[in-house]
């Protein structure tokens, strides 16, 4: 039973749901209406009934006292028949008297009607049907009224002492029936009242089931499809049987719907590939770039930045980008930041130097990115540019400038000062000395020469200048180049080898930047070489290039020395230029050009490559490879390029 009770609950609790505001303060109102309108309905018949009863009250009283007075002559003369003859005449001359009892002194019925004195000795006792007061003896003179319930309706009890010369002689018993026009528009009343109430409440319900059927339950699904649809749900469809408008509204939404769910699809196909042209031309760019929203979370990063900050390894979009970034960058850069987010500021750069993954100088740019109407701000765009190798450029060229103001500043100085010796007390110095005051200057001058030659090289070779390739004697250029240098060595007291193969063959290339590319090494060599060192120069043929998969004959050319060595951690950057081993030994003097021209000259001119081998205190070893001369290959390009 209980279970039964629960469900119908809840089932009661369901329909209430379903109903909205409105509905449930209408059914509040109609109930409380209704409420009023009946208790006003019941106050009124109640009123009625009360107005009956003393109407019915005041006429049994009057009609008591009138019979009492009219029967109690024949009462005191025990004239039994005339009472009998006067009460049965005066009951049937009216319908509102229901019963007639007299009762003697003692209270014992002697007559009545519609009741014998055997019937009412058989079957009722005053004390059933009449109950006096005990002290109604005392009272004679005010009759007793007294209502019962009987299924006709009330009935009134009207009790009037028999008395007769002032002698109490019994009691009358007279009882009136209730107004059956009364009892009638009472009753009426009454039924109307609850068919109204009952009626009031049918409609009600029936209107609240009818409401939630046909109004409250479309447009509760019309409600939860469209938080469906603003939450980015546009599969959702309305599947209720109506007519009329309500047909016509939920057609319309789904409509709605499926016309959002095609854009939606469109517009995810425009966006897919906006974002993967996106991601291709930021994974393109030569600098890292990194986009983060308003959280610091990251949420695009292109392989650049991994590669500058080491993440390959890490997945960092959606996680804060503070997180990640090397510990010396993080309190830099989150003070711009803060103040972007603010919107403070627009934009900020600033330069930095990481020493994790690995030492590195790099400059960071900072941009918001703002809404189309730039009112507010949704993210901010990082970009990383390494600028390390510019860095080392900058102050390789600072140090460049340095050298040659200094390289060209000594020369100058010595050439303008003997000069000027010579120019005033020439004439005092002897021929031995003139002569060594003319050395002097022409050493000078040829180191000066040297100076701007190299620049004047390094300039013209990456000019894009082109060279025609022709038969070079590497035999004939190494010595030539020796023979340049002999002097020189012999005066530093370091020995000069020479080992070339017999019958070297033809290479090609050009004569004149291959024996620059000679001199450079066989002088840096003798630079760096000590005194009691060698330099040794080699030249001889392989077959095919160690390094790769090429089987072609070539002549590999090696220059060595038993020099100072360059240090592991220079030899990555030893031909770039402006850089001088001397600025970290600081031993010698040099522009820090020469390697640059060699690498310059054969890679780009001869297409071969540089390589070297190099220990710390005990030398360094220079070779590079090149291709042999062949008259047919040349012979077949001069043909193709006269056809053309």
């Amino acid at each position: 039973m209980l279970a039964i009770f629960k469900t119908i609950r809840d089932a009661i609790a369901n329909w209430w749901s379903d109903f909205n505001l409105q509905t449930r303060l209408l059914a509040a109102v109609t109930l409380v209406v209704s409420l009023v309108m009946s208790g006003l309905t019941f106050w009124a018949v109640n009123t009625i009934q009360q107005d009956a009863r003393l109407n019915d009250t005041r006429f049994g009283r009057d009609l008591g006292l009138l019979l009492a007075a009219n029967v109690s002559p024949f009462l005191a003369e025990e004239n039994y028949t005339e009472i009998a003859q006067f009460s049965q005449r005066f009951y049937s001359s009216t319908s509102s008297v229901r019963y007639m009892l007299y009762a003697d002194e003692t209270g014992k019925i002697f007559f009545g009607i519609p009741f014998w004195e055997p019937e009412v000795g058989n079957s009722l006792t005053i004390e059933r049907r009449i109950q006096l007061p005990e002290d109604y003896a005392a009272d004679v003179e005010k009759p007793m009224v007294r209502h019962h319930h009987s299924p006709d309706g009330e009935v009134t009890d009207v009790f009037v002492p028999l008395k007769a010369n002032g002698k109490y002689l019994g009691v009358l018993a007279v009882g009136i029936n209730p107004n059956q026009t009364a009892v009638i528009s009472t009753n009426f009343t009454r039924d109307v009242t609850i068919a109204v109430f009952i009626s009031i409440w049918v409609m009600v319900i029936l209107g609240g089931v009818i409401n939630a059927l046909t109004i409250t339950k479309p447009i509760k699904e019309l409600l939860v499809g469209v938080k469906q649809i603003a939450a980015g749900n546009f599969k959702q469809r309305i599947e209720l049987e109506f007519s009329g408008e309500l047909k016509e509204l939920i057609s319309s939404f789904n409509e709605m719907a499926e016309r959002l769910e095609r854009y939606e699809e469109q517009n995810i196909e425009e966006l897919t590939a906006e974002k993967a042209k996106l991601e291709t031309l930021v994974s393109t760019i030569a600098d890292g770039a990194v986009l983060i929203d308003n959280e610091m979370h990251v949420i695009l990063v292109n392989p650049t930045a991994k590669t500058i900050f080491g993440w390959e390894q890490v997945e960092v979009v959606g996680n804060s980008v503070l997180d990640y970034l090397p510990s010396q960058m993080q309190i830099e850069i989150n003070r711009y930041l803060d103040k972007m987010t603010a919107g403070e500021l627009e934009r900020a750069e600033f330069r930095i130097t990481i020493k994790e993954p690995i030492k590195r100088t790099i400059r960071i740019l900072l941009t918001t990115v703002v809404n189309q109407q730039r009112e507010s701000i949704k993210g901010i765009a990082i970009t990383i540019q390494d600028i390390t190798r510019e860095v080392e450029l900058n102050e390789a060229k600072s140090q460049f400038i340095s050298n040659v103001s200094h390289e060209l500043r000594t020369p100058l100085f010595n050439i303008k000062s003997f000069i000027e010796t010579l120019h005033e007390f020439g004439e005092d110095l002897d021929v031995e000395q003139r002569q060594e005051f003319l050395l002097t200057v022409n050493n000078e001058t040829d180191r000066l020469a040297r100076l701007v030659n190299d620049v004047l090289d390094l300039s013209r070779l990456e000019s894009g200048r082109s060279y025609s390739m022709d038969a070079v004697d590497l035999s004939q250029a190494i010595e030539q180049t020796l023979r340049i240098y002999k002097l020189n060595a012999k005066d530093k007291g370091i020995e000069l080898i020479q080992d070339i193969a017999a019958n070297l063959p033809l290479v090609r290339g050009h004569y004149d930047l291959l024996l620059q590319v000679l001199a450079n090494l066989i002088g840096n060599g003798l630079k760096f070489t000590k005194a009691g060192g060698k330099v040794a120069l080699r030249a001889y043929e392989i077959d095919g290039q160690p390094l790769s998969n090429n089987s072609i004959s070539r002549v590999r050319v090696e220059i060595g020395d038993t020099g100072i060595g360059i240090p592991q951690e220079d030899q990555a950057a030893i031909f770039d230029r402006f850089f001088r081993v001397e600025n970290r030994v600081h031993t010698l003097e040099g522009t820090g050009l020469g390697l640059s021209i060699v690498r310059n000259i054969l890679e780009d001119k001869h297409h071969a490559k540089v390589f070297l081998v190099s220990e710390v205190g005990i030398g360094t070893t220079f070779w590079f490879d090149l291709e042999l001369y062949k008259e047919t290959a040349i012979d077949e390009q001069l043909a193709a390029s006269i056809e053309q």
